[in-house]
């Protein structure tokens, strides 16, 4: 599996490379303007086309970098995005488009925009990474368009379901969907244990039962994970080129998980990257043998 770390920010980029284990960079434009905003705090007042231009170059020719456009109708994101694969990969030949699976909005009513221009790109030899993925549905559509990448949103599909459960979360925290699903499991049983035998099929189509199957998850997915598992498992199945960016990563147990599912790629913010480093044993264990070592005089092999 590789490993893609989700920033813009040039000192994170810059660590997490030098560390071996990063294999690309994802962005999108709130992570760009936070990075910006940082730098211009810092009395850096870089431009944001030499900025970009710098992120490409830090990341090399073995690593894509993703960059997104911003319009929501085909003609206009096709033009986005040849403006800024023309202006940034030949720095480093590694620039990916970023476009979002589904543009319907309030304000402008349609669905499929996203596809059109993906499917466009991909006839220029333009790679894309398709955003915004909530569901195997829509990857697979991705997928058929042509798309290089597809972006299951797994932290975002666990907070939509923790919603609509009422459940208090913070954005780290982890999602115990093995949990809610014995919980909801537990609940369906008991309530159809209170049915004679001639009420089952009545019980069937039942409002009570019908909240019980369908509470703790999103149209069946139980959770981020399981998307994303779902997603490998019908690309695999159907030998499909696209390849799996398990995003929106919230913690390092996350992406133990999400490793389990055999996707290709996880892109995960620098903290997460950094969380998967640390255990307290393994602290205590590096005190303790270091302690050893110079009570033995170990130490004085190296001077």
């Amino acid at each position: 599996m590789k490993i893609f770390v989700d920033t813009a920010k040039l000192s994170e980029i810059r660590e997490a490379i030098s560390w071996g284990i990063v294999d690309g960079i994802t962005t999108n434009p709130s992570l760009i303007r936070e990075a910006m905003e940082e730098e211009r705090k810092r009395g850096n007042n870089t431009d944001l086309s030499s900025y970009l231009s710098e992120i490409c170059r830090i990341a090399g020719r073995e690593r894509p970098v993703s960059l997104e456009v911003i319009s929501q109708d085909a003609e206009r994101m096709v033009e986005e995005a040849l403006f800024l694969y023309r202006k940034f990969n030949p720095i480093a030949n590694n620039v990916v488009i970023k476009i979002p699976i589904n543009t319907y909005t309030e304000e402008k009513k349609i669905d499929h925009e996203g596809l059109v221009a993906i499917n466009q790109l991909e006839k220029r030899g333009i790679p894309t990474n398709v955003t915004l993925i909530m569901k195997p549905e829509q990857a697979l559509l991705a997928a058929k368009a042509g798309a290089t990448y597809v972006s299951p949103f797994v932290g975002r599909i666990d907070d939509h379901i923790r919603k609509k459960l009422g459940i208090k979360f913070n954005k780290g925290d982890y999602f115990d969907f093995e949990l809610i699903q014995e919980i909801f499991k537990l609940r369906l049983e008991k309530h159809l244990e209170m049915a004679t035998e001639e009420r089952i099929s009545d019980l069937y189509d039942e409002e009570r039962t019908k909240e019980l199957r369908c509470a703790g998850n999103d149209d069946g997915i139980v959770s981020g994970v399981e998307c994303v598992k779902k997603i490998v498992n019908i690309f695999k199945k159907y030998n499909l080129r696209t390849k799996v960016i398990a995003a929106s990563i919230r913690n390092s147990r996350q992406m133990r998980e999400l490793a389990e599912t055999g996707c290709d790629i996880c892109t995960a913010p620098f903290s997460v990257i950094r969380e998967m480093l640390r255990h307290p044993k393994t602290e205590e264990g590096v005190k303790k043998f270091h302690l050893d070592a110079i009570q033995a005089g170990y130490d004085a092999l190296f001077k």
